[in-house]
């Protein structure tokens, strides 16, 4: 090892990591000096932020943190948002930067933050400062435990400018320690499964932190013969069309209805966030007549009757083990099912049905979305039917621009899957650059562009609350000039009937398009 470029890259590789996303600039040229010789894939998106997502994307695809090289202040700082929709959702990434070396004599060096490590740890989970090459297999360690003892979120690591070029002679490469894990003490265990045994009406609440213990959560379910309520996050965990899978959002009517009716509540990996619980903003919870809760932070459930903190594919297997069987007639999940359907409108409906005819004639299929109407029609009612099948950002931090750089991250995560991203005219202006990084890939990707000419979501929302609609009649570019010019297929759709079938001929077809749904 004789460069810090050298012993990063052979850490990483160490690590499982086979994909990095970034942008090389002066002040991480010293880091990508033994990339080219390694086996790691290096992918240059057009902004860091891009980066970020694509990484994002790729991490909740691959089940592993996705990985970012980013420079010194402004790489930091553009990939800052994307590090946040990541924490808000609990996606595993870790995004290394250079950053300047500490002189309280000289100011104004290029890339130059206030505090640049003080930032990171407002936006990561922990930000690591390397003061000496021998630190980073100590950090490498500590960033990577960090990943499976806690919820998984954002971890930054920097490296001063003159570390990058220090000698790393004499180093060589750790053994990579056991994955650290939490026990949960067998008192909250047994205490659990006796709050099981009691209930006569149970119902399991799913949340992304579900998702190492998918299978578990499915088998206690149909022990004790109850229905799942998968959140956003937790939409692609399960089989879209089993019996007990209720792919409805907490906050409609019908399902908190549900909520409310069982007399034990299994909260599993969610954080009962508003953005999943409270969409519509009446300012209350579900009612929950008793609740168990079960995450690796337990903080945001003060009211819950019993707690218990740690990662669910810990401990869902011991309360599977633990609880008896139960003999009962499951509800009648599929009127529950059409009553959920009734609540959405009719324009709701109609991308509904869109989504679910994709997924019956390509079910590997993995759909990413940015905050746009198709994308919430889905959220409330469209599951999956593999994990990493769903996701998108208008949960959480709730972010524009994210489902195409996060599409291309789940491509290189899955490329024998079809990947379409659902993106608005205003969220697909944010990232249009992006359309560049796609045709570098030469993997095929759909996205699926719902044209409304502006802020439709928001307009309407304005006119709900008597606001005169300002600032969202914005105009769209010829898209189908911009597909054009990065080589892509294009298909412009009018009837709104044929949607599903024009993207499944294009999947068919194995080159990126873009689809332009125009509203009526």
């Amino acid at each position: 090892m004789n460069s810090v470029g050298d012993y990063l890259i052979s850490l990483l590789e160490l690590y499982d990591v086979d994909t990095v996303f970034g942008i090389p600039g002066v002040h991480t040229a010293e880091l990508y000096r033994g990339l080219a010789a390694s086996q790691i894939r290096h992918v240059t998106p057009r902004h860091e932020q891009g980066a970020g997502f694509m990484a994002d994307g790729y991490a909740r695809v691959s089940g592993k943190p996705g990985v970012c090289l980013v420079i010194t202040g402004p790489g930091l700082s553009n990939t800052a948002t994307a590090m946040l929709q990541a924490r808000a959702d609990s996606v595993p990434m870790l995004v290394i930067s250079g950053v300047n070396d500490t002189d309280p004599n000289r100011r104004g060096r290029l890339h130059e933050m206030p505090n640049q490590s003080e930032f990171a740890k407002s936006v990561a989970v922990e930000s690591f400062s390397v003061t000496a090459p021998e630190d980073l297999e100590a950090v490498f360690q500590q960033a990577f435990t960090l990943f499976t003892t806690q919820r998984p979120s954002p971890v930054h690591i920097e490296i001063p400018l003159s570390v990058m070029r220090a000698s790393c002679e004499g180093l060589s490469l750790p053994a990579v320690q056991a994955a650290a894990q939490r026990r949960t003490e067998k008192f909250g265990l047994v205490k659990a499964c006796e709050f099981i045994d009691a209930s006569t009406n149970p119902l399991i609440l799913a949340g992304g932190g579900a998702r190492l213990a998918a299978a578990d959560v499915l088998a206690l379910a149909e022990k004790l013969a109850c229905p799942i309520v998968s959140t956003v996050n937790a939409r692609a965990l399960f089989p879209a069309a089993h019996r007990l899978h209720l792919a409805m959002s907490p906050s409609l009517n019908t399902t908190q209805t549900l909520i409310s009716e069982a007399d034990l509540v299994i909260a599993i990996g969610t954080e009962l966030a508003p953005t999943d619980y409270d969409m519509y903003e009446t300012g209350a919870l579900p009612k929950m007549h008793k609740l168990l809760y079960i995450d690796h932070e337990t903080s945001q459930a003060p009211s819950a009757d019993l707690r218990l903190e740690g990662p669910a594919e810990e401990i869902v297997p011991e309360l599977l083990a633990g609880c008896t069987e139960k003999e009962r007639k499951p509800h009648e999940l599929d009127a529950i099912r059409r009553a959920a359907d009734q609540e959405l409108s009719a324009d709701y409906r109609q991308h509904l049905d869109v989504l679910r005819e994709i997924q019956g004639t390509h079910p590997a299929a993995i759909i990413v979305g940015d905050s746009t109407q198709m994308t919430y029609a889905g959220n409330l009612c469209f599951a999956s039917s593999h994990t990493g099948g769903w996701f998108n950002s208008s949960t959480g931090f709730g972010t524009l621009g994210y489902a195409l750089p996060a599409a291309l991250g789940a491509k290189l995560a899955a490329p024998e899957k079809p990947v379409i991203a659902l993106v608005g005219d205003i969220g697909l202006q944010f990232v249009l650059a992006e359309l560049g990084t796609l045709r570098d890939l030469g993997a095929p990707v759909i996205v699926l562009l719902w044209n409304n000419q502006g802020s439709g979501e928001i307009r309407d929302y304005m006119q709900d609350h008597d606001i005169d609609p300002e600032g969202v009649d914005i105009a769209s570019p010829d898209f189908q000039h911009i597909a054009q010019a990065y080589n892509l297929n294009y298909q412009l759709v009018l009837d709104h009937a044929s949607t599903a079938q024009t993207v499944c001929d294009q999947i068919t077809d194995s080159k990126s398009a873009l689809i332009e749904i125009r509203a009526l």
